[in-house]
């Protein structure tokens, strides 16, 4: 798996519920980082790691992550590197801490994580969020799903979509599975028109169904154990259960197509 970098230099705080900060790293690259005293949990940390994995080896667009080091003399010689908890600043923890690699341009109004209908609809691989739905149902993702949309240049026409913050995925700090129709889904239905069958969600789809209790293993065997609380029994139980749900995500799409969101208009009724 990855090995570890070290931040170099604080670029800026980012917006979200985890308080994430953008840090340059000792590779060369920037990194949107998720600090273990963030306000939501440790335990995103290793949930955001964990289902960042498993989307990749399922094929989604999702921006490659890191354990990234972050010295004690960055954190005390940087004034910007804060949390707020309870309405008081306090600093980010110093240590190893959960780094996605950032994805967008550097230069302003290329990436956003809004867009209108009219845009939306356009997007370059508006398929692979039918395609991401395997993994927030088989994971229970309980936040609606998160993505960012990128212009390579100004000239660009269209975006393309990324998919971030697995941070919810498996119920956040609480590691069960509360499935619920319209958990895990994106906000508008436009981006499932194009679903007209089970097809829409290949191949993430088989390559859940098929994939094997060591690649799971192998995917959350090397995630720092302060991320989930030194609770390896937990862990343990995490995967096995993720192996054990792999039978199940068809149900759960189903489930959420036959919601009162009636998401997949185009799916014919008489197709199983």
């Amino acid at each position: 798996m990855s090995a570890c970098i070290s931040a170099v230099q604080h670029l800026r705080r980012l917006r979200g519920g985890s308080q994430s900060h953008l840090l340059a790293a000792s590779d060369g690259a920037s990194y949107v980082t998720k600090f273990r005293n963030n306000p939501q949990h440790v335990r995103v940390l290793a949930n955001e790691m964990l289902a960042t994995r498993l989307g990749r080896a399922l094929g989604l667009p999702m921006p490659r992550v890191e354990v990234i080091d972050v010295s004690e003399w960055l954190v005390t010689h940087t004034p910007d590197l804060r949390i707020q908890l309870a309405g008081v600043e306090i600093p980010c923890q110093s240590g190893q801490q959960l780094a996605s690699l950032y994805v967008g341009p550097e230069s302003s109004g290329l990436t956003f994580d809004y867009l209108p209908r009219e845009l939306l609809e356009g997007v370059r691989n508006l398929t692979d969020f039918a395609r991401v739905l395997v993994l927030d149902k088989w994971t229970c993702n309980s936040d609606g799903r998160q993505a960012i949309f990128c212009r390579k240049t100004p000239r660009s026409q269209r975006y393309a979509a990324t998919f971030i913050d697995q941070g919810y995925c498996f119920n956040a700090g609480e590691w069960s599975f509360p499935d619920c129709p319209l958990r895990g889904v994106f906000a508008n239905n436009c981006v499932y028109k194009d679903v007209r069958g089970w097809d829409a969600f290949e191949p993430a789809l088989s390559r859940a169904e098929k994939m094997g209790a060591d690649e799971i293993w192998r995917f959350a065997a090397d995630i720092p154990e302060e991320w989930y609380e030194w609770d390896k029994d937990g862990l343990n139980r995490l995967v096995e259960t993720l192996y054990a749900r792999r039978s199940i995500i068809r149900r759960l799409i189903g489930e959420f197509r036959r919601s009162c969101r009636n998401p997949f208009p185009n799916w014919p009724t008489e197709a199983v």
